[in-house]
């Protein structure tokens, strides 16, 4: 057996490195298996809150499981956020960044456990039971601090914008720790996580003003295009779920059932092709600036969270289906069409200013989405199935997907040369 170079003992070792940032042009740039290890947790915590926000709209508690979900889908994205990029510019690979991940992932399992709790305190109305959650959440964020701490030590020029990371992770932390303990109706509690949300999203905006982390473009669209995948995951989920109801029960597999199967996969595979119809890594590549990288990260959060969401909705129906519900027909099928309207929105919007591109062709687009999407609504409230409506809901990302097919394509490539 050859022996082994000093070259490739060291690249199978993972002892300490220095926090000096990676090289954003680095060639052949992907997702880690560390990385795609970490995205697994953002599996469970997405699916814990899509079920309980299937389970609360079903019994007609909408507003309780609407707050909660947005609650519980902030703090596991923004996690996710925060560790990407910083792991985009600054993944050593060495022991402790791996170890600093597995507490993060940590975190996302203690953030799962605690929104069950969380969802029954916001229904209940006195005050909110966030205190697993919290600690989860704190969990994550706090990971970051000393690898902050080691680029302020080993990269100066980034420094100052390694101490205000710092600074802003600390100040939010605190206030959502005091925000436990003190015993306030829901409502106002709810108030009070509005301007913590705004200084943590404020963070990464002062300190990238002062310094530039090293991100690299490709990396940091193919994370997201990875977690984009990960909550479709949730949609075949609750598709799974609506079969189970159906199918396990007195009439087994009818009509109904397959309708259900085919709107649940479409759905799915509908919002992927017109996802991945963007070339969003030519606007990071081409106009790599603070507001570009801002509009991208930012505005995927309206992203994630409606595609999860769509998961819960189709659970909705698996409750429906199952005389389990509390909620009318056509509370059911609004479950899946409002969440796919705020996606297709938020997905129209993120790419128009990615682009600086206002092309009239796609507000016929949104146009023709909007009808379809009304009139599943519609025909839910003139008694047609639901299992029928979902399907008429499965064509509204074929809206966008036909119209990039013949003739999308070549404004986007009009697009991206005026980039």
């Amino acid at each position: 057996m050859p022996a082994m170079t000093s070259v490739q003992a060291d690249a199978r070792a993972h002892s300490r490195r220095r926090f000096q940032g990676r090289d954003p042009g680095e060639g052949h740039r992907t997702a880690t298996p560390l990385e795609l290890l970490y995205d697994l947790t953002l599996v469970v915590a997405f699916g814990v809150a899509a079920d309980e926000l299937a389970h609360f709209v079903a019994d007609d508690h909408v507003l309780a499981g609407t707050a909660g979900f947005v609650f519980a889908a902030f703090a596991a994205s923004w996690a996710w956020v925060s560790y990407s990029w910083f792991a985009s510019g600054y993944d050593t690979d060495d022991w402790l960044f791996r170890l600093a991940t597995m507490v993060q992932m940590v975190g996302v399992i203690v953030v799962a456990l605690g929104l069950q709790p969380m969802f029954e305190s916001i229904d209940h109305g006195d005050t909110l039971d966030n205190g697993v959650m919290v600690a989860g959440y704190v969990i994550m964020r706090a990971a970051l601090v000393p690898l902050w701490a080691l680029v302020a030590r080993h990269d100066p020029e980034r420094a100052p914008a390694a101490h205000t990371y710092i600074a802003i992770i600390g100040i939010a932390q605190v206030g959502w720790i005091t925000l436990v303990f003190v015993d306030l109706p829901v409502v106002t509690t709810f108030l009070l996580f509005l301007p913590l949300i705004a200084i943590e999203m404020a963070g990464p905006f002062i300190a990238e003003g002062r310094a530039r982390t090293p991100w690299h473009p490709h990396h940091i669209a193919e994370r997201y295009g990875l977690l984009v995948i990960i909550t479709l995951g949730e949609v075949i989920l609750g598709t799974v779920a609506a079969l189970n109801a159906l199918v396990h029960g007195e009439a087994g597999w009818t009509v109904d059932a397959a309708l259900l199967a085919i709107a649940g996969v479409g759905l799915t595979f509908g919002c992927w092709w017109m996802y991945f119809s963007v070339p969003w890594v030519e606007p990071l590549v081409r106009r790599p600036g603070r507001f570009t990288g801002f509009v991208f990260g930012y505005g995927h959060l309206a992203i994630f969270a409606p595609l999860a969401a769509m998961g819960g909705g189709v659970h909705v129906a698996a409750y429906w289906l199952a005389d389990e519900a509390k909620i009318g027909a056509v509370g059911v099928v609004l479950s899946v069409v409002i969440p796919f309207a705020i996606f297709a929105l938020a997905f129209y919007v993120v790419y128009s200013v990615l682009m600086h591109s206002g092309d009239p062709f796609h507000l016929w687009l949104v146009a023709a989405t909007a009808a379809v999407l009304a009139l599943a609504v519609v025909l839910a409230a003139a008694g047609v199935g639901v299992p029928v409506c979902l399907l008429v809901v499965m064509l509204a990302p074929v809206v966008t997907v036909v119209g990039y097919e013949t003739l999308g394509h070549r404004h986007m490539a009009d697009a991206v040369r005026r980039l």
